[in-house]
């Protein structure tokens, strides 16, 4: 399979996942969404990590474009400026977690060394980097918006969110069948 192509599988997958996750996540979790676009149980987050750990750069396009596509026509499409920089914020979080986690921990292409201790470390940067880029952007768009209340809540759904995720693609990996 040429490079190009699994690149592309790679990108596909990941919208793939990314929409899956985000439909249960509305069919399971939508009572208990703070305010719009802000849950206290948020599965998708949990796909962002895990396709950026998996997938690399191409986890991130694929990510930028689904992220976009969900950003515009479902969530904020009255709102093109905050569907736009939705879009970027959501996608760079897991890249810079992705990125630390390759230059201090030596993280392998393969995640060969990526412990449990350092996949929960992984989980906790996370759910607190896409919060803190997210209320960076509220704290310039919007100055009346009280941000802690919402910050809570967005680091603590992306957390469980991305737990619940991890632990779900352990056990499915776990139970794939070995390739002999």
């Amino acid at each position: 399979m040429s490079q190009l192509r699994l690149r592309f599988l790679m990108v596909v997958t990941t919208v793939i996942l990314f929409l899956t996750a985000l439909a249960i996540n509305e069919l399971l979790f939508t009572r208990s969404e703070f305010t719009r676009g802000i849950n206290w149980v948020y599965l998708p987050a949990g796909v962002r990590l895990l396709c950026t750990l998996l997938f690399g750069e191409a986890g991130i396009v694929g990510l930028l474009l689904v992220s976009w596509a969900v950003s515009f026509l479902y969530f904020f499409p009255n709102d093109m400026v905050r569907a736009f920089m939705g879009g970027i914020l959501a996608s760079a979080a897991p890249y810079l977690v992705y990125r630390f986690t390759q230059r201090h921990w030596g993280l392998q292409e393969t995640l060969a060394n990526l412990t449990p201790r350092r996949l929960l470390l992984c989980a906790l940067a996370f759910s607190i980097a896409s919060p803190f880029l997210h209320h960076l952007w509220f704290s310039f768009a919007e100055p009346e918006r009280q941000l802690l209340p919402s910050f809570i809540a967005m680091a603590t759904g992306d957390f469980v969110g991305t737990v619940l995720v991890l632990y779900a693609a352990k056990l499915v990996l776990k139970r794939w069948p070995p390739h002999h």
